[in-house]
């Protein structure tokens, strides 16, 4: 059995709909037509989830590495072969271009392929004693039950980024995903069931109700692993209930990345790097550079070149081959990108391209504001949507002084040929990521993750697997 409309709840390996039968509808973002329905779980259906995943617990953990790498790699495989299906849902369930959604789905993959190799890496070590009849040996070990919570603005990937890792370790999973996306995580519990996960190892638990859900996995003393991905204002609430019952939190959370063009780069090839990130996924991504900050010398080359590559940027259906950038994901981010716009042009910005609706429902224009300042909204808010805000700097300490004026602390980004520069400015931005003349310097392979309000922890890379494993001590005195 696979999910259908209605019973996209998965538990203890089957499929089934909330005890209700409640259900609420899911839209596509770009014309507001219902493409499904979704089981409306609460808290009922949430502690099913919860004894399933403590229930599998003692024998997934005792499971060898290979055996855990296997099924991972099982799933890899029957991920890539669903590659355009799931791209096609991704993009009428989300709102992204096709060719975005092919990516993310290749990406998602790469999580399955990495950690099922970190299952095999999972090492201990051994540490000398002073006394000569003394041992010690240090395991790591899967911490338990782990609740998940994903997002919708990348609605496959983050699943396996957070779930991959789980398995791979050991632990067994309930997994909450946005109440926008059921049906993009139905799909990819689809792939897990159907590559062999055992039953009440990955439990799906879709719901319009997060806070019902959420309450009963945060007070619940049997998850002992929290991790999620979104807001920063939800980020800390959620933090502030683990710590009752003390769970491990791992928070990949909101960004406010800055874009350094210093005038030794190419500011044409700059612009382009610059509007290729700011523009991804309709800007509705964590690492979108929000503020752009270009050395005045070149600063009118590169306006122009940013501006005459952002006009020619379509805004449309994520299914249509013509569109460029999708739709905006809700009514709430519509009038935010308004009310940015309004008070930057009331505070003096300009408005070089866009600055508007595009057409009816959730389409906003492309926008360029040029020569932003720390009075407008723009400047100090996580914009989430495709407006870009262009600042001038002067030199050098400046620059890093003006990127760093934020709480938070995710991605960065800068353009330029210098290498002393490159180090000396990638060293000073307190950021947990950087990239120099690379706008994409993410991978399964590395850590992802941010400093101060953007969050705790990594995902990704050898340290991905770390969150989720405890270590302990064991000392023997032989004889």
């Amino acid at each position: 059995m696979s999910a259908q409309d209605g019973a996209t709840l998965y538990i203890d390996g089957a499929w089934s709909a909330a005890g209700d039968g409640a259900t609420f509808a899911v839209t596509d973002p770009a014309t507001g037509a219902v493409i499904g329905k979704a089981a409306d779980a609460g808290a009922a259906e949430t502690r099913e989830a919860l004894a399933a995943a403590s229930a599998a617990f003692p024998l997934w953990s005792a499971e060898s590495a290979y055996t855990r790498a296997d099924v991972l790699a099982r799933a890899h495989t029957l991920m890539l072969d669903r590659a355009e299906e799931l791209a096609r849902l991704m993009s009428t369930e989300q709102g992204k271009p096709l060719k975005a959604a092919r990516a993310e789905v290749g990406y998602a993959a790469d999580f399955l392929s990495w950690f099922a190799e970190e299952s095999k890496r999972v090492y201990g070590t051994t540490i000398p004693s002073r006394r000569r009849e003394q041992r010690f040996t240090v395991l790591r070990q899967p911490v338990g039950v782990v609740a998940g919570i994903t997002p919708w603005n990348y609605p496959v990937s983050m699943i396996t980024r957070k779930v991959a890792p789980a398995i791979a370790a050991g632990c067994t999973v309930v997994l909450k995903p946005a109440e926008q996306t059921p049906l993009c995580a139905a799909a990819v519990f689809e792939v897990l069931h159907e590559a062999g996960v055992p039953g009440g190892v990955a439990n799906l638990v879709t719901t319009s109700r997060p806070a019902e859900v959420g309450d009963v996995l945060l007070d619940s003393r049997a998850v002992r692993k929290l991790t999620f991905t979104g807001s920063t204002e939800v980020g800390k609430v959620l933090a502030a209930r683990a710590a009752a019952t003390m769970k491990r939190v791992s928070l990949e959370l909101g960004g406010h990345a800055p874009f350094l063009v210093f005038d030794d780069a190419d500011p044409v090839h700059a612009a382009k790097g610059a509007a290729l990130v700011k523009f991804l996924n309709t800007g509705q991504a964590c690492i979108c550079p929000n503020r752009i900050y270009v050395q005045r010398s070149g600063y009118d080359r590169f306006v122009a070149a940013f501006t005459e590559r952002v006009a020619r940027l379509k805004a449309g259906p994520g299914l249509d081959p013509a569109s460029t950038v999708g739709p905006l994901i809700d009514a709430d981010a519509m009038a935010k990108m308004e009310d940015q716009v309004a008070d930057a042009r009331a505070k003096g910005a300009s408005v070089l391209a866009g600055g508007e609706r595009a057409g009816n429902g959730l389409f906003f224009q492309p926008t360029v504001l040029a020569d932003v300042t720390p009075r407008m909204r723009v400047y100090r808010e996580e914009t989430f949507g495709p407006i870009a805000a262009l600042i001038p700097f002067d030199d050098e300490d400046e620059a890093i002084a003006m990127a760093n004026d934020t709480d938070y602390g995710l991605a960065s980004y800068l353009y330029t040929t210098d290498l002393a520069r490159a180090t000396r400015v990638s060293e000073a931005l307190r950021f947990g990521i950087v990239g120099i003349n690379d706008i994409n310097p993410t991978s399964a392979a590395a850590p992802f993750g941010g400093v101060g309000d953007s969050g705790l922890g990594r995902e990704g890379g050898a340290r991905g697997i770390d969150e989720y494993l405890d270590v302990k001590l064991v000392g023997q005195v032989l004889g």
